[in-house]
Parts: C-alpha cells; sequence; structure tokens
C-alpha cells in the first residue's frame, strides 16, 4: 500500500545490494538500481547509464572503502550525478557496513542533503582550513571529520577527499560554520597559528 507520508525521489538511486534498496524503499518511494558489488557488470552499468540519461542518479554506496571505490567510478562515468551518503555510525550493525543497515530517519536525512559536484569548484577551503578545526593532523581527526560530514551530507572519507568534497559538493563558508556550530567541540581544537585560515570558515584561500 502506497504511504503518502513517504517521499518520492525523481532520481533513480545507485545502491551495492538488494538489502539496500528494501532499505531505502522503507524510506522514501524510489527506483532502485544495485551495482552487485564492486565489479559492475555490463548490463547494469548500461542501465545506470540510462538512467542517469532520463532522470538522473543518485549514488548512495556504503560508507566504506569498497563504497568509496564504486562512488569514485560511477562519478567519472556519470559527472552530474548526485550524491548522498549515510554516516558510518547509522550503517554499522555489530561489524558490518552497509546502507542496509541504516535506520528510514537516517536514509531520509542522507537523501534530504543530496549534493552534486561542480564542474568548476569554487575553492574556499584549504589544509589549513582542515588544521584548525581538527579535520586533519589532530589525534581525534578522523573522528571529527565524520561528525562534520554527517552534519554537511557529504560523508566520512580521509583527509585528501574530504578536502575535495567540500570544495567539490559546492559547500559554503556558512555552512561549514553552522556543521561546526553544531559541533562546538572542534572550534577550541586544531592548529591556529600563522598557518591557520584566518576568518575561516568565513574566509580561507589558496589553490586546490
Amino acid at each position: 500500500m502506497f504511504c503518502d507520508e513517504k517521499k518520492m525521489i525523481k532520481e533513480v538511486i545507485v545502491v551495492e545490494g538488494k538489502s539496500d534498496i528494501a532499505a531505502v524503499n522503507r524510506a522514501v518511494v524510489a527506483d532502485c538500481i544495485a551495482t552487485g558489488g564492486v565489479k559492475i557488470a555490463k548490463e547494469i552499468m548500461r542501465e545506470i547509464k540510462t538512467a542517469y540519461k532520463k532522470r538522473g542518479i543518485i549514488i548512495l554506496t556504503d560508507p566504506d572503502a569498497a563504497g568509496e571505490h564504486i562512488r569514485r567510478l560511477l562519478t567519472t562515468r556519470f559527472p552530474k550525478a548526485k550524491h548522498a551518503f549515510v554516516s558510518q555510525t547509522d550503517a554499522t550493525k555489530d561489524t558490518d557496513v552497509g546502507v542496509e543497515n541504516a535506520n528510514v530517519a537516517a536514509i531520509t536525512a542522507a537523501l534530504a542533503k543530496v549534493r552534486g559536484e561542480q564542474f568548476s569548484p569554487t575553492v574556499r577551503f584549504t589544509e589549513a582550513d582542515m588544521r584548525k578545526f581538527a579535520l586533519v593532523g589532530a589525534e581525534n581527526a578522523a573522528a571529527n571529520r565524520a561528525k562534520i560530514g554527517a552534519t554537511l551530507g557529504i560523508g566520512f572519507a580521509n583527509a585528501k577527499i574530504f578536502l575535495k568534497r567540500l570544495n567539490r559538493y559546492g559547500i559554503t563558508h556558512e555552512e561549514f560554520a553552522a556543521a561546526v556550530a553544531q559541533n562546538a567541540d572542534l572550534q577550541e581544537k586544531g592548529n591556529n597559528d600563522e598557518n591557520g585560515c584566518g576568518n575561516c570558515p568565513s574566509g580561507g584561500n589558496g589553490t586546490y
């Protein structure tokens, strides 16, 4: 029976497995395609290509190394794809990490924060910004990236990829500032010396 409380998603959502599809369908009304893992079959890739051209796609892979590999592969093939992320915390059950483990609220929140990559990203953030807020070069940097990534809807990643996402997904200084405010314990941590970003999160220059 159709549930009118569920949001209907126009794009086709690309996940990794059938269990992920079931989890997504508990949260929203959407058509999904499962890649079947890291090695995507030719017929599945053709199906994704058709969906990409006709309706657009949202990539929602697992927050682990394999999921990141699939996301990069699909982004290379389909550069206008949109991206959604569930956090590792929300996607973990015992030792298993996957979208299938995320509850309705987590998946709904992830799809409410869909991002698209920019072809000519504006360089708003640099490594200095990352250091100032202990997102790199600090003992708790990985945990901090997980918190900020979840708040911004750009997921967890290593420092290099996280910085790319900040710039390529069009995160504004205002959005970043709000995310930092929601994770207030980050504000007084990190390296705030002469290599800091000055006015970050309302400033920050450099090349990417």
